[in-house]
């Protein structure tokens, strides 16, 4: 799949290094988790309620076979960092956006790679503050990513500031660099001290020219179709 002229789109549910640039407080980020799936793969997540995490839905297949994994097979580590974890719950399912098309082996269905899980047991939120959502953010403006990888799988690593280079429909362009391990993995808007408002979550890395661009799925107008699903 093309868009915006990118080439080289790739899943990034496996394998390599992305360093890390802590540029705010961590305990902004503890509703950032990692997802365990299978015991095999991860992807990363973030939670959007008590119960509910939002991720990439490519996260929900196999990166070799194509085949769905089982949601009760997937263990969501809250707040993970140099392998301390705030909260460890277990999924319970999976909610994938409707209009999402699986396509194994390195081509992104972005604009509604999107996915909600439900926890077997909630987070309290006196434990952990999940995530508000917030509008797509506009071209020009400054984002965040932050994320998990294989190389770097026991600790966050957060990119601050990148920024949205296009915009099309529920899908956004960022100058933000991800890598293998990251999908799923929450964008921020960050505006000075507030608080950071997730916009999009990340499905792939790309090409742009002979830029390295990232990929994500707008979450205000996709997330609510998931939510009213698994309601």
């Amino acid at each position: 799949m093309r868009v915006f002229g990118l080439v080289s789109v790739l899943l990034l549910s496996t394998a390599a290094p992305l360093k890390s640039e802590q540029t705010h407080n961590r305990s902004n980020w503890e509703a950032v988790g990692r997802l365990n799936i299978s015991g095999r793969t991860m992807c990363t997540g973030a939670l959007i309620a008590p119960d509910l995490v939002v991720t990439a839905a490519h996260c929900m297949f196999d990166p070799t076979s194509g085949k769905s994994v089982a949601a009760t097979d997937i263990v969501f580590d809250a707040g993970l960092h140099n392998g301390h974890v705030k909260a460890r719950r277990k999924v319970q399912s999976a909610t994938i956006h409707p209009a999402y098309r699986h396509k194994p082996r390195g081509q992104a269905d972005v604009g509604s790679d999107l996915a909600v899980l439900k926890l077997k047991k909630p987070i309290s939120a006196h434990l952990i503050r999940p995530f508000a959502t917030d509008a797509r953010p506009n071209r020009g403006d400054t984002v965040g990513v932050v994320s998990y990888t294989m190389d770097q799988a026991t600790t966050q690593s957060v990119e601050h500031p990148c920024q949205v280079l296009a915009r099309q429909h529920d899908t956004l362009v960022m100058s933000c660099k991800v890598e293998f391990g990251a999908s799923g993995a929450p964008v921020f808007a960050v505006q000075g001290e507030s608080e950071p408002r997730l916009v999009s979550v990340i499905s792939s890395k790309a090409q742009m020219g002979n830029r390295r661009v990232s990929v994500g799925t707008a979450v205000d107008d996709a997330l609510q179709v998931l939510l009213n699903d698994a309601s």
